[in-house]
């Protein structure tokens, strides 16, 4: 069994979730196989959590037949909704008695900030899988069986509608966000009766075998949910395997590409979440930029960065360009970056060095070519993690390539426009489209926000992001929806039943 090694900060219960192999397949626990070795970091100081084995491509091939054992011969396809729902309402019970310890493993592989990890990345998966829970007693749009009227026409005939489990789905996730990237998948997967195979990204797998272990404390059946943290070999076996019925995927669009490639093979079902590089309109109509420097800073500064959704490029009214970029220097200069325990931390590290680098390297060229930082920048001083300061670029406008490239980092672009007609066109002119924000007079924001040809548009700061709303994107963003009615679709097939009136 694997040895854990500098887990510095974790209680007894956070440990009691990771402690142990990390592959979870057909029921039982196992170690990684393949030779590659994989070393979990904590990005706050940069020291080791744990090192393991990859699960290896058999390993992946076991998981996958395991949940398609458990499809096709149950017990979970035929579990009655009520039983499903009883188990994910215990999985959100359980996740909530393990709240701190979820917590402490946020902060620990992640280097999320402890506000944000208790808000976002452990709050909203509890509202998740609760909705899920709901999800399995209301069915699927329209019911399970949704009758047809009769159709006279000769010969004369009655017709229904069956919602179907689509099966398999094999559910890639994300590092920034890794509990609530499975959970979107996991619930509504479990809730619709389907079975799973998880792979995480190979920087957070011990978020995921927590959350794994409180499944299986919450009594999913052996082979209805697995996990194997493996490499690019073993999201092969998932993309491309002819007993996987559906690919879930969370994370960059070169993977997303690659796995819609190895997934038509077979012509699975696909659904991607994949980059943004959303805007955050500004319109004239704004008055006090100080309400509202905070939430248009940490829309893409919360996580570090890391967040597909964060609106980077702030578009003001050239006229109140100047006003603006003071009120975003009086905020940033307040801005706290330092360890993510620490209450008072607004903002923690970046996941790699390798990830630090490819940021400041954005902000470099930007810089090499005639921008400007209107605030913040750079490397935090006296911090041994990988942290960078939240950034805010000016003197560019929306060609540049810092205007135009996710980053997954503190960094946003002030770009200012002549007209709100140039805003939106602004705003489109991108290869992504899956969010968007919009300040300004209520009426006048809502009629531009109904223009944008984005997933998701938040008016004036919009709200909590709700369980039974969908999130995805339009364009190079992804296609396919996860969460809310339209999310809970994606895991339906639909059979058309017919027999003669007599």
């Amino acid at each position: 069994m694997t040895e854990l090694t500098a887990l510095d900060r974790l209680s007894p219960q956070a440990r009691s979730l990771i402690d142990g192999p990390l592959n979870w397949i057909d029921g039982t626990w196992e170690d990684g196989e393949a030779p590659e070795l994989n070393t979990v970091l904590n990005p706050s100081t940069g020291t080791e959590l744990r090192t393991d084995p990859f699960a290896s491509t058999a390993q992946a091939q076991r998981a996958v037949l395991a949940a398609r054992r458990a499809f096709d011969r149950g017990p979970w396809s035929r579990t009655s909704p009520a039983d499903r729902a009883a188990v994910l309402s215990r999985l959100a019970d359980l996740m909530e008695e393990h709240f701190d310890a979820l917590v402490e493993i946020i902060i620990a592989e992640v280097g999320t900030p402890v506000g944000l990890a208790r808000a976002m990345q452990v709050s909203m998966p509890i509202v998740n899988v609760r909705w899920a829970a709901e999800q399995a007693l209301k069915g699927p749009r329209g019911g399970h069986e949704e009758p047809l009227a009769p159709d006279f026409r000769t010969p004369a005939s009655s017709s229904l509608l069956q919602k179907i489990p689509v099966g398999v789905v094999a559910g890639i996730t994300g590092y920034n966000f890794p509990i609530n990237s499975v959970v979107w998948k996991l619930g509504p997967g479990l809730a619709a009766g389907c079975t799973l195979v998880f792979k995480s990204s190979e920087r957070t797998p011990l978020s995921t075998r927590a959350l794994m272990k409180l499944t299986e404390m919450a009594g999913v059946p052996a082979g209805v949910v697995n996990f194997v943290s493996g490499l690019g070999d073993v999201g092969e076996v998932l993309t491309s395997h002819e007993a996987v019925d559906m690919v879930m995927f969370t994370g960059s669009l070169k993977v997303g590409k690659a796995i819609q490639r190895a997934a038509a093979e077979t012509t699975k079902k696909v659904v991607l979440e994949l980059g943004g590089k959303s805007a955050n309109i500004l319109l004239p109509s704004v008055s006090d930029f100080d309400a509202i420097v905070q939430p248009s800073i940490m829309r893409f500064a919360r996580n570090s960065g890391q967040g597909c959704g964060s609106t980077t490029r702030m578009l003001v009214p050239r006229s109140q360009y100047d006003t603006f970029a003071d009120s975003i220097q009086r905020f940033v200069r307040d801005l706290r970056v330092g360890l993510p325990w620490e209450e008072t931390t607004d903002l923690g590290p970046l996941i790699r060095e390798q990830q630090r680098q490819f940021v400041a390297g954005f902000v470099d060229r930007a810089i090499d070519q005639g921008a400007e930082i209107i605030a913040g920048g750079g490397y935090t001083e006296g911090l041994d993690g990988f942290f960078y300061n939240p950034t805010v670029i000016g003197g560019v406008d929306n060609t540049w390539e810092i205007s135009r490239e996710e980053l997954f980092g503190p960094v946003g672009v002030l770009i200012p426009y002549d007209s709100v007609e140039e805003a939106i066109d602004i705003a489109h002119d991108s290869p992504y489209g899956l969010h968007a924000a919009v300040y300004g007079d209520p009426t006048e924001a809502y009629a531009v926000a109904k223009r944008l040809r984005t997933g998701a548009v938040s008016i004036n700061g919009g709200g909590y992001m709700r369980p039974d709303a969908p999130w995805g994107g339009f364009k190079l963003s992804g296609y396919g929806r996860e969460m809310g009615e339209d999310g809970f679709q994606e895991f339906f097939q639909v059979k058309h039943i017919q027999w003669p009136i007599r």
